[in-house]
């Protein structure tokens, strides 16, 4: 990119529209389908935080047997998080998830502390060309170098790592999370110059405060993140349902379209306001969010 212009958004696909991303211990293999059924958009099976040291090892090996029991459209929502680069478990991760990807049997990698285009252009090299990466943003380091990983080739999502970058900075957040303000601005304003989909916002730590998961998934919403970490999964369905578009915005933007065709794709005046192509693109990212199946 040069100048002042910005990428074209990315073609709409189901992880790309997905508003619930479900964790799940990669070493709970019994877990995997059960965590597709919740209706999550994404489920992560994780080899990193989850998985106590001395079972890495086996948890990565038993991957593929679990994933092959799994039907293709369930595949498809499924992502790896590999163990951070500088491990001793991150080289072997990438390998046996590249070879997951050739098989079919998972659809990308979220790469933990991001940091680097160079982090990512050697993940995409060990996962091939179909694998879709989501770089979790959970440094400083990470922060200042968001525009070189949001362009990086195959990057499906930017996502938010709150609670690591909070402990990165020393910050103590507010149960508010007003501190981060900026940095949530920063991932949303790097996704639209890299023209990604919506990013995907951190997670909520006690799955049992209703109201604060309430109150963070439409704090994500007004900052124009399109999805949200879940831990546990009574979080699916009221992130999927909060993040959803609701009856008024759906009606506007059938008649955003209707108006649009009914000009043969011209510039048209709806409500007294233009109609221009980024009003377009909202009512079709809107119609196309409410296509995804419900929970």
């Amino acid at each position: 990119m040069s100048g002042n212009s910005l990428a074209p958004l990315a073609p709409l696909g189901p992880l790309a529209l997905a508003r619930a991303f479900l964790f799940v211990p990669a070493d709970r293999p019994e877990r995997h389908a059960r965590a597709l059924a919740t209706g999550a958009g994404g489920v992560i099976v994780d080899l990193e935080d989850a998985v106590a040291p001395e079972r890495k090892v086996a948890a990565r090996d038993g991957l593929e047997t679990s994933f092959a029991a799994l039907s293709a459209a369930q595949r498809g929502r499924l992502l790896v998080r590999v163990n951070a680069q500088g491990t001793p478990w991150h080289g072997d991760d990438c390998a046996q998830v590249g070879k997951l990807v050739r098989q079919g049997l998972v659809a990308g990698v979220v790469l933990p502390k991001a940091e680097s285009a160079g982090d990512l252009a050697r993940l995409a090299e060990a996962v091939g060309p179909r694998g879709l990466l989501v770089p979790l943003i959970e440094s400083a380091a990470g922060l200042a170098f968001i525009d070189e990983l949001a362009a990086a080739p195959q990057v499906l999502r930017l996502a938010f790592g709150n609670l690591d970058f909070q402990a990165d900075l020393g910050l103590a957040c507010g149960a508010d999370e007003a501190e981060l303000v900026p940095v949530r601005l920063a991932l949303l304003l790097a996704t639209r110059r890299a023209g990604l989909p919506a990013p995907i916002d951190g997670v909520t730590p006690d799955w049992r405060d209703a109201q604060r998961l309430a109150a963070d998934t439409a704090r994500a919403r007004r900052g124009g993140f399109g999805a949200k970490l879940c831990i546990h999964p009574d979080q699916v369905a009221p992130v999927h349902a909060a993040l959803g578009p609701s009856a008024d915005e759906l009606a506007w933007a059938r008649r955003v379209i209707e108006a649009t065709r009914a000009s043969g794709g011209g510039v048209v005046s709806l409500d007294g306001r233009m109609v221009d192509a980024p009003v377009v693109r909202l009512a079709e990212r809107l119609l196309a969010l409410d296509a995804l199946p419900s929970i």
